[in-house]
């Protein structure tokens, strides 16, 4: 393939995150545009300068001229899109979580090996540079063999323009039946899938505490697991503050990730905001001193960007882009693994999870 003529279906609220990607690069096209807003399908066409717009999914997927599509609908259409797409032959990128529940994720990726297409699950954190410069800081032995994994998420408020933006009819699902459950599952998923994209282990136990907070925040929450390698550890904590005021170009929130290592640690203090005034990767070495990279990108919108050449380039190459669909299936299995070890109070094995677990108070709303 010498160049990537791209659909994208759906152009909510994240979108121009996802699509910047794409329009930069210089070996792909976007060609057509998908919603069933006609109206504001038209405007993001002029605003990208994309020449077609369909209202139905079936007609562009028809379109003998687009090689791959980037769906960006909400999570409980992606196994109805994500069939419909590798049924007429195309390349799909999803957008994250990758479905409602690890058996649709199952159906959606054997469909796309039988159809013999490519498939991935688009996730910006794995390309967010603060966090791809962590991981060959660990592959590079900087820090000795990793033992333990702490990351913190912390949701506030903010004035960016970014989120005064966002239109609020894009949310209604993920507060209704439509999810199977709130934050932890639409937000969180970026963070499982760092705790599992770090290392070369896979997750064995998971311990946690989940509460019920405003909205669809779950939160306070508190994890633990446990890695196939006895001396390594994960830990997560969620809080909610909504009181406190976070700086951010993007929405109100911030991550931190902290890898300690039996020679040294790791911390990126910076992901979704820029809370604190510090290098966006700092690296505490085996002899005592102390490296700052000041000079790497901690924009987030880079990850997004990172994330769509990725597909692009991996298409050209022949090669199986970030992140698989076996790997985005174990994300979701962390993610209700969670949610079940908080609902039974007792330690869960990911690999047990075959379809969906919800906090017991889920929904807040109902979807009629």
């Amino acid at each position: 393939m010498e160049r990537v003529r791209l659909g994208v279906v759906g152009i909510g609220n994240i979108a121009s995150l996802n699509v910047a990607g794409y329009l930069a690069h210089d070996r792909c096209d976007v060609v057509a545009l998908c919603d069933p807003r006609e109206s504001a399908a038209k405007a993001k066409a002029e605003e990208w300068g994309v020449e077609r717009v369909y209202t139905e999914l079936d007609d562009l997927l028809a379109a003998d001229d687009i090689d791959a599509v980037e769906i960006l609908t909400p999570t409980y259409l992606h196994r109805e899109h994500v069939l419909a797409a590798v049924a007429a032959g195309k390349h799909v990128s999803c957008q994250k979580p990758m479905a409602n529940s690890v058996d649709e994720a199952e159906e959606m990726l054997a469909a796309a090996r039988a159809a013999g297409v490519v498939f991935r699950v688009s996730e910006c954190d794995v390309h967010y540079p603060p966090l791809l410069k962590a991981r060959q800081l660990i592959a590079d032995g900087a820090i000795g063999t990793p033992t333990m994994l702490r990351m913190k998420t912390v949701v506030g408020r903010t004035d960016s323009s970014f989120q005064m933006g966002m239109d609020p009819h894009g949310y209604i699902w993920r507060f209704n039946d439509r999810s199977p459950a709130g934050h932890l599952f639409d937000d969180m998923v970026h963070k499982y899938a760092v705790a599992q994209w770090l290392f070369d282990e896979e997750v064995r136990s998971v311990q946690a505490v989940v509460r019920q907070g405003e909205l669809f925040f779950e939160a306070p929450t508190a994890a633990f697991w446990e890695y196939g390698r006895d001396d390594l550890l994960g830990m997560m904590e969620v809080t909610y503050a909504p009181g406190m005021y976070i700086r951010s170009d993007y929405y109100g929130a911030d991550e931190f990730f902290e890898i300690q290592g039996t020679e040294g640690f790791i911390w990126v203090t910076r992901c979704t905001g820029k809370m604190l005034d510090m290098p966006a990767v700092v690296l505490y070495g085996a002899d005592g001193t102390t490296t700052s990279f000041a000079n790497v990108d901690a924009d987030w919108a880079s990850g997004f960007r990172g994330a769509s050449a990725h597909f692009v380039d991996s298409l050209i190459a022949g090669t199986q882009p970030d992140m698989t669909g076996e790997q985005a299936i174990d994300v979701l299995r962390l993610c209700f693994a969670v949610y079940e070890a908080s609902n039974t109070r007792r330690a869960v094995d990911p690999a047990t999870i075959t379809s969906s677990v919800s906090p017991p108070w889920w929904p807040p709303f109902s979807s009629t």
